[in-house]
């Protein structure tokens, strides 16, 4: 059992992270309820497991880790074959400070849809890597650690899936430059 100073350590990083837990563990799942248990179980590994981790390295990294491991061992994981869930609303902290137009949040939610559905046809594994990269904002190196490949796999990967968004999303939204 770790201790009550190294509990408290565990709050202070763990705590700020809970939400983008929760976020990746939806797209991995699927599914709120199974994502839900799915971040409860890796934040109860994590604490479990606190007193391996390395101070100094990167705790972000680390935690997601053990998040991917936690959702490839379970029934989920193992039987999942897409892993996208839709998100359709902003947390409070993100809301804009400026009241859009009815028109501008139509066509807001008409790029988060298009964007969710491209990302929904993306192969899992280039989903998560871009995922890990742009909305987690995880280094290569940190991805690699995460999902267990080279980092030469995590570039390609995220180069893939970035060039099949765009191919997906120039119907929609034109040309890219």
């Amino acid at each position: 059992m770790p201790s009550v100073h190294a509990r408290a350590t565990f709050e202070q990083l763990a705590l700020p992270l809970l939400p983008s837990l929760y976020n990746h563990a939806c797209w991995l799942t699927r599914n709120q309820t199974e994502a839900e248990d799915l971040a409860q179980e890796a934040i109860s590994k994590a604490l479990r497991a606190f007193d391996s981790f390395q101070e100094g390295t990167n705790f972000k990294a680390w935690i997601f880790r053990i998040l991917h491991n936690t959702f490839l061992t379970s029934r989920t994981g193992i039987a999942a074959s897409r892993t996208v869930f839709l998100e359709d609303h902003l947390p409070v902290d993100e809301t804009p400070s400026t009241d859009p137009s009815p028109e501008d949040n139509l066509i807001r939610l008409a790029h988060q849809a298009a964007l969710h559905t491209a990302l929904d046809q993306l192969q899992p594994p280039l989903r998560e890597a871009l995922l890990l990269c742009d909305v987690e904002e995880l280094k290569y190196k940190d991805i690699a650690l995460i999902l267990d490949v080279p980092i030469g796999t995590v570039m390609s990967r995220i180069s893939r899936a970035r060039l099949a968004l765009r191919q997906l999303l120039q119907p929609q939204f034109g040309k890219s430059k």
